[in-house]
């Protein structure tokens, strides 16, 4: 064991020194990371600090609307792979685990890797990992045994996605891991596609809570982007998107924060009428104006006096 672990450290140092493997493949390119700019040793032990007691209480506190979206999830993808010896772990954006699952049997297994509530995976404490490199990355990836830049890491096999909140911005990475030696590259590719589907459900639900008053809208899915949703209010201007739907539609935090009509956003150009509700025309037609009540009655085909008394009938009297 100690003469494998020595041949696979020299060879992590061999492809960092080769200066060129970086170029053709993301986990040489990740080993170069793991030892030029975080001047790792794929040979040293294993780190023992972990956070707990009230340091880990609070960054649970402080992850909690993410938590409360990923529990049941978590729980639900346990049920799914956790009998095959697998751990379902889920980290911060430090790579710091927060929530983990595994059979009892295997706790003392997985404790003793470093899989385990407060222990930190980033690539700058772990080098090449599935937490760490996920989250430099920012996709999905799977990193198998002898991929892994530690030596000590090489009994494990990782497969993992990044999990995006509803302002669109990386919050968390969702692992499953397993130390089984025989879940080869097939079972690891089934395993994957459970995880990535997870974190996509994560995602939805954590953006379906955010915008719980709000309606959501899905638009069409553009493959292994994840779910392209919309939240729209009682107007409907759309007022919250997932990172899907911002790249799908171009939809920045500016434009987010200055809503536009749906019908704007999705490009279907409907127009409405104020047999539909004067408050949602008007507050559309200020939309689409900037905001200007002049621009917006000419929009409308009205003065600018009537725009000014339908909106006191509609309540928008304060927006003059």
């Amino acid at each position: 064991m100690a003469g494998s672990r020595q041949n696979h450290s020299d060879r992590v140092l061999a492809t960092v020194q080769s200066g060129t493997a970086a170029a053709t493949s993301a986990v040489a390119a990740s080993w170069c990371r793991s030892a030029l700019h975080h001047g790792l040793d794929p040979s040293a032990g294993r780190r023992g600090e972990r956070l707990g007691g009230l340091e880990l209480d609070r960054l649970r506190e402080a992850n909690g609307e993410l938590l409360a979206a990923a529990t049941p999830v978590l729980d639900r993808l346990y049920g799914s792979v956790g009998r095959t010896g697998c751990a379902v772990v889920l980290s911060d954006t430090r790579g710091v685990i927060l929530e983990a699952r595994s059979q009892q049997g295997d706790h003392g297994l997985f404790d003793a890797i470093g899989l385990a509530p407060g222990a930190e995976w980033s690539e700058a404490a772990e080098g090449t990992n599935g937490i760490g490199t996920c989250l430099v990355e920012g996709r999905p990836v799977t990193i198998l045994r002898a991929e892994h830049f530690a030596s000590r890491n090489v009994d494990v096999s990782c497969m993992d996605a990044p999990v995006f909140d509803p302002d669109g911005q990386l919050v968390a990475a969702l692992d499953v891991s397993t130390c089984r030696a025989d879940h080869g590259e097939a079972m690891a590719t089934m395993i994957a596609a459970l995880v990535q589907d997870a974190a996509r459900q994560i995602e939805r639900d954590f953006f379906c809570r955010r915008f719980a008053d709000a309606r959501i809208v899905y638009a069409p899915e553009a493959a292994g982007r994840g779910s392209a949703l919309l939240a729209v209010d009682r107007d409907d201007l759309v007022i919250g998107a997932t990172r899907a739907a911002r790249r799908q539609f171009h939809l920045d935090a500016a434009a987010l924060g200055n809503p536009r009509p749906l019908a704007d956003v999705l490009g279907t150009g409907e127009r409405a009428g104020f047999e539909d509700g004067d408050r949602a025309v008007l507050r559309q037609a200020l939309a689409r104006s900037g905001g200007n009540v002049a621009a917006a009655a000419r929009l409308l085909g009205i003065g600018r006096a009537t725009m000014y008394r339908r909106m006191e009938r509609a309540g928008m009297g304060g927006m003059h």
